[in-house]
């Protein structure tokens, strides 16, 4: 059956803020304390799904977590009402609150794993949400992110979820942030690329100095047993420690990848030239590698930029082309090189930039608001069909941001109670539109 690759892109939370709380991702520390604006937010990120959704994509909408989050504040020793916790908890550390209250699960590339039908050993597509239990303020979201995917994916018969791994560095794991498939037609079997920081057990491998490795060999390994992936179509490779301690935080920072492409930087991977020939090996004949130089485009260049963290996609028509942050344009180096690309023909055939500055400024581009989930024709229908973009879906939404969404929130907001019930009137209201049923703890 011809499959497609779908994009599930998270909503942006009506909590979005700037807290700064992301060791390693400089945009996000850069920006700690400024004023955010959700309703700004939530709407850019609605205006690029609407948009590839126009373009012939099939383009699915994947809902927030609640926040802030009172059940993990109660767990923390936190008592009384929901007010009262609120105020004890911003009195004992702001930055506690400020963690409980990220809206950082709009970045659904970190949401878990997919393996599609195609390559999975039972041919269902499995899902394993991500612990991320690097950053506490995403170690919360694994319980949650799996009641979403289920609500989304909910046929037996098509879909297989797991539990998140071991809450443990051991098997820290951040999800499709360092998961690539390549293949030649999104229904056949393809190549799964699994990209680690360090290895956990193993003390020969090289490990970053001065960020941590948030990707584990052994969490990798974990997910490609459980999701019953072929040995000889699956790939581990590296991440470069250098460019992680350059603000290279995910795979997806400096490299993505697309059916038979992988457009990365030069500093991508350890022992890189291994890693493309192994890619390369796995793949079979017509495998395609854009290696971006260092003097064409710096380490910097593509931190600052997310000139990797873009979505690269291929039309109905074959087309493919490359879904960009806007500071890709304003950049003149990276923007003459992408344009220069284009011209050589060698994979990529058109530009497409949109504005996302409100997720940028958090550290994270069009790529980190996306979950690829590749699908044939059967399980297209066995998706949740509220969950799919269309005009009415976009025109619904925007209502909904109107309506519940503040264009304004500092740090001091964040213990305001009347933030934390339109947050979960908002909530509440969109499982009704999506028909998710209950997927929050505050709806049970």
């Amino acid at each position: 059956m011809k499959a497609v690759e779908a994009n599930f892109d998270g909503l942006v939370g009506p909590t979005h803020n700037y807290s700064g709380l992301s060791v390693g991702n400089i945009a996000s520390k850069n920006n700690k304390s400024g004023a955010s604006n959700p309703k700004q937010a939530v709407k850019q990120g609605l205006e690029k799904m609407k948009a590839l959704h126009d373009m012939g994509f099939v383009q699915g909408v994947l809902a927030p977590q609640e926040r802030p989050d009172i059940h993990t504040l109660r767990r923390l020793g936190f008592s009384g009402s929901d007010a009262e916790v609120l105020q004890k908890s911003h009195q004992y550390s702001p930055q506690l609150l400020a963690a409980c209250s990220s809206a950082s699960s709009m970045w659904t590339a970190n949401a878990g794993t997919v393996s599609p039908s195609a390559d999975t050993s039972d041919g269902k597509v499995h899902f394993t949400p991500a612990n991320l239990i690097n950053k506490f303020h995403r170690s919360i979201e694994d319980e949650v992110t799996g009641n979403i995917l289920k609500a989304t994916f909910a046929d037996e018969k098509h879909f297989a979820h797991h539990e998140a791994l071991p809450h443990s560095d051991y098997f820290g794991d951040e999800g499709a942030a360092n998961h690539t498939r390549f293949c030649n037609e999104y229904g056949e079997q393809g190549v799964e690329f699994f990209v680690f920081g360090k290895s956990a057990f193993d003390e020969s491998y090289l490990a970053p100095k001065k960020y941590p490795a948030r990707q584990t060999l052994e969490a990798s390994e974990a997910i490609a047993r459980t999701h019953g992936l072929r040995e000889q179509f699956t790939v581990f490779a590296q991440q470069n420690p250098d460019v992680i301690d350059q603000g290279v935080f995910h795979n997806d920072v400096i490299a993505v990848g697309n059916k038979n492409t992988l457009f990365c930087h030069q500093q991508a991977f350890l022992n890189q030239e291994q890693v493309k020939l192994d890619l390369s090996a796995s793949y079979g004949s017509g495998f395609n590698v854009i290696e971006v130089p260092t003097d064409k485009v710096s380490v910097q260049d593509a931190v600052e930029t997310y000139l990797f963290n873009s979505q690269l996609i291929t039309k109905p028509d074959g087309t493919t082309l490359i879904i960009l942050p806007q500071h890709c344009r304003e950049n003149p180096r990276v923007w003459a090189y992408l344009n220069e690309l284009v011209e050589q023909k060698r994979g990529i055939d058109e530009l497409h930039t949109f504005d996302l500055k409100q997720s940028m400024q958090n550290g994270g581009g069009p790529a980190c608001l996306r979950l690829r989930v590749v699908l044939n024709e059967a399980e297209q229908k066995a998706v949740n069909q509220h969950t799919l973009m269309n005009e009415q879906l976009f025109t619904t939404l925007n209502l909904w941001a109107d309506k519940h969404y503040r264009d304004r929130i500092e740090d001091k907001d964040l213990a305001d109670p009347q933030l934390l019930l339109e947050s979960r009137a908002a909530l509440d209201e969109l499982t009704q539109i999506m028909q998710l049923g209950s997927v929050y703890p505050f709806q049970r």
